[in-house]
């Protein structure tokens, strides 16, 4: 009788494969069905809006009227020759460069740190967090009574430390240094506090690439004698370059699309010294009525990031590749 049993086809024993079955064992109809959806939220997300915003900068839309009549490149034309829109461009690419350039910088810094065992290690690594959980709008507030004209405790502490309302300061003799009502201290504020706000995200980013670096390499080039500095710049960093490239990708898309910081802070003031490209769109295209030009100028967004990202990823392609 098991003789019997063993000799039945492994079809009749476990029964005949069902369509469900069938697309479950099958590799080319599971990857598409698997990965639909996160097309779809693309498509619906980005896709359409994407598409409108084009739609809208060829035709004369405003919010008082939609009848959308065809104006070719009208929009783009009497953009470009905007100085508002020429300034806001300069200082968005200012704004991301020099703001990434710290993130790095200072993410680098958190994660070597962050590598090493001391005590109060899970307090370091709430308080670098926390800015990047809490919402940006609150946080941007805590920020304006911290830059305040009057109240700042910033100036409070540089005039105890003689650095500012003395004579002879390095920072003047004035009480206080208005910072969001100087164009360069203006624009210095709005990148800082930006600095604080993406630091979590690029030293998590880091730390992870850290922690994958094996230890072996680490320990057979300290055997081998070479310092920090040594290690630091021809072994570590090398090896994180992929890392490092996704994480200024990650930053330079942020910081390009971001406007909550220059809004809640300055609104692009004083005479648009920190306007950026974001802001200068939602102001011209919601507050100011125009759609047309408004999706014009958030256009140009589009081939900005889309060649920082080409280039970013075939950076950390061929590095991978090497």
């Amino acid at each position: 009788m098991m003789k019997a049993v063993e000799r039945q086809p492994k079809a009749a024993v476990l029964g005949a494969p069902t369509f469900w079955g069938h697309l479950v064992d099958s590799e080319r109809m599971l990857a598409p069905l698997m990965i639909a959806p996160a097309i779809l939220y693309i498509v619906a997300l980005v896709g359409f809006p994407f598409l409108l915003a084009i739609y809208y900068s060829l035709s004369d839309a405003t919010i008082g009227n939609l009848s959308l009549n065809f104006v070719g490149l009208r929009n783009f034309i009497a953009v470009l020759e905007d100085p508002v829109f020429r300034q806001s461009l300069k200082n968005t690419i200012i704004f991301t460069l020099v703001s990434q350039v710290l993130v790095l910088v200072l993410a680098k810094i958190l994660a070597l740190a962050l590598l090493k065992d001391f005590r109060g290690k899970w307090l370091a690594r709430f308080l670098i967090l926390l800015p990047w959980t809490a919402p940006i709008a609150l946080g941007t507030i805590g920020w304006m009574w911290m830059l305040d004209s009057i109240f700042s405790p910033i100036d409070w502490m540089l005039r105890q430390v003689g650095l500012l309302g003395a004579p002879g300061a390095i920072l003047g003799t004035a009480s206080n240094l208005y910072w969001l009502g100087i164009p360069s201290l203006a624009m210095t504020s709005v990148i800082l506090v930006h600095t604080w706000r993406m630091l979590p995200l690029a030293t998590v980013i880091l730390l992870a690439g850290l922690t994958a670096i094996p230890q072996e390499i680490l320990d057979a080039v300290e055997v081998d004698g070479a310092g920090f500095w040594r290690r630091l710049f021809q072994i570590m960093i090398p090896m994180l370059i992929p890392i490092i490239s996704i994480a200024a990708l990650f930053g330079v898309i942020f910081t390009f699309t971001d406007m909550v910081i220059v809004y809640v802070l300055t609104q692009g003031g004083p005479v648009h010294s920190t306007q950026v490209l974001a802001s200068w769109a939602f102001f011209k295209g919601i507050e100011a009525g125009d759609l047309a030009q408004g999706a014009a100028i958030a256009l140009f967004l589009f081939p900005l990031m889309a060649c920082m990202a080409i280039f970013m990823l075939r950076l950390a392609r061929r590095t991978e590749v090497t």
